[in-house]
């Protein structure tokens, strides 16, 4: 049945490994830094963790271009600390679900160094070939990146292809020898122990370079269907698919309750919308409110009882959603639990980004201080395009995926408790304010507001299965909505901006309850206050 899978009940936290807790005093973090924090992840109440790639990894990408599939990269430990943290975890109730990268590899892993000899190599078919003649690219398809992702090997006379850096060449998923690598390299992680997966762009694997097809390729299902029979349906795991270019459905497909695919799509609509239209992310916008009402509805409305929503707001790609669609300012406290509250009432399975169950920022570094490949890579190509510098600069404090990737801010000590020397990253300077150590005993604080939300997912079976109703569709400040089952309704209403604004819902019966709030308690029904969440719980 449905309802039986664990992975809907449950909250995920996502921890991005190098700055998250330094347990061996090299300023970067690590795995045995995470099992230390175990404790504190029971205490938030969450179920499982997934992990961005811990791999070993030449790092031109943090993890995200593999070397070795099946080994830990000695920068966070090794395969026994690995072993460590499943063990540890499992008693504590928490699963742990590993980001795997499988549309492309590093091109230091051993089957690219191969492919590389030569054409007849049995490795070269791993990858995606062209032949050619230099400086002129088989097509004009870029890499995300930047630039051409065509790269010429002269010593064979061809291109390969790679969606992202010229270190990361794409995997030939049309090679059934390289497809069974992956499914006993996914196999030999599942007896490890792991409770599931994170598939990174997953929906990039079925590629038709020739004809400019990047994502949902004309085999991408078939594919899907092949690797979910051969990995995951074998235990009770949770798969993942990561899929800028999702909609409702194709995520219906993904994530079919029948278990043929994945357990649940991650897909990006809702996050990609304040922008520029037809522009890249650099290109900032106010987020249009209505749309953003509307892309959730849809989501909410198109999935129920076929297929399974991941809720988020931040993760290692994106920026601190308190800066973004809150206030980090004045109302720092109240617009990071309204966006909580806001989400985590939804049918889906939440995820909480390490630091956000905090209210974490955003920082703003000089140019020289960010490592992000993306990043420096925009502004290289912007100044070179005519960009003004400060115009530059205010898109990458805005996006800029190292706005996630600051140390996690554990105390008010020195390098904000995350390590007893000098951080890879520079910490964000208000470590002092926003630490985890000030938060965890405080009912007031936002870490007690995602606290009480995951236990009120555990304890209510509405937020599983009760069926999604947007209200007040044209209000331009407020955010409200049930959800409804056979004989409980939740009712949460948002304001989403810094106004005292009127409230347009009808209030609920007398012997409604109140779940949660924004404020240390609710107001007035007529009016909510600036950035003030309620969620309200009623029998039928």
């Amino acid at each position: 049945m449905q309802k039986e899978k664990w992975w809907k009940s449950t909250v995920i936290y996502q921890i991005y490994p190098r700055s998250f807790c330094d347990s061996n005093g090299d300023g970067i973090g690590d795995l045995q830094g995470i099992v230390s924090k175990l404790d504190y992840l029971e205490t938030l109440g969450i179920n499982a963790i997934w992990i961005c790639p811990v791999c070993r990894s030449p790092q031109a990408d943090n993890g995200y271009d593999v070397s070795d599939y099946q080994d830990i990269d000695p920068m966070f430990g090794n395969l026994e600390d690995m072993e460590t943290l499943i063990r540890e975890a499992k008693k504590r109730d928490i699963r742990i679900v590993m980001d795997l990268v499988l549309n492309h590899s590093s091109d230091e892993h051993r089957w690219f160094v191969e492919a590389k000899k030569s054409k007849d190599n049995p490795y070269h078919d791993y990858y995606v070939w062209r032949d050619g003649v230099e400086g002129a690219p088989p097509n004009d398809l870029k890499a995300a990146f930047g630039g051409s992702a065509w790269e010429w090997v002269p010593e064979l006379g061809q291109y390969y292809l790679h969606q992202f850096a010229v270190k990361q060449p794409d995997l030939n998923w049309d090679n059934p020898t390289l497809r069974r690598e992956l499914y006993d390299m996914i196999n030999f992680w599942i007896v490890k122990g792991v409770g599931g997966f994170l598939l990174d762009v997953i929906d990039l694997i079925a590629k038709d370079p020739d004809n400019g097809v990047t994502f949902n390729g004309p085999h991408l299902q078939d594919y899907l269907k092949e690797l979910s029979k051969e990995t995951f349906q074998r235990a009770d795991l949770v798969s993942v698919g990561e899929a800028w270019g999702a909609t409702p459905e194709l995520a219906k497909l993904y994530s079919n309750p029948d278990g043929s695919e994945l357990s649940m799509v991650f897909q990006f609509e809702h996050i990609v919308l304040d922008q520029i239209e037809g522009k890249e992310k650099w290109d900032l916008a106010p987020v249009p409110f209505l749309k953003l009402k509307e892309v959730f509805k849809r989501w909410q409305k198109e999935l129920f009882g076929q297929g399974w929503n991941s809720l988020f707001w931040d993760n290692h790609d994106l920026p601190r959603i308190v800066s973004r669609w809150g206030d980090d300012g004045a109302y720092r406290v109240e617009s990071a639990k309204m966006l909580a509250i806001l989400l985590h009432g939804m049918q889906g399975t939440p995820y909480i980004y390490q630091g956000e169950e905090l209210g974490m920022t955003n920082i703003k570094l000089s140019l020289e201080d960010y490592q992000d490949i993306e990043t420096l890579g925009m502004y290289k190509e912007r100044i070179e395009a005519g960009y003004d510098k400060d115009e530059i600069m205010r898109s990458i404090y805005a996006k800029s995926r190292d706005n996630a990737r600051t140390p996690m801010q554990w105390s008010d000590a020195e390098n904000a408790g995350f390590s007893t020397v000098t951080p890879w990253m520079k910490v964000n300077p208000n470590y002092k304010e926003i630490n985890a150590e000030s938060q965890v005993g405080d009912v007031k604080s936002v870490f007690h507001c995602y606290q009480k939300l995951i236990a009120c997912r555990k304890e209510y079976p509405v937020f599983l299965d009760g069926e999604f109703e947007l209200l007040c569709e044209e209000d331009e400040a407020v955010f409200a909505y049930t959800r409804t089952d056979e004989s409980t309704q939740l009712l949460v209403v948002c304001n989403f901006y810094g106004e005292t604004v009127k409230n347009p819902v009808e209030k609920p019966n007398d012997a409604a309850t109140l779940l949660v709030c924004s404020y240390e308690d609710a107001g007035e029904w007529e009016t909510l206050r600036p950035y003030e969440a309620r969620m309200y719980l009623y029998s039928l």
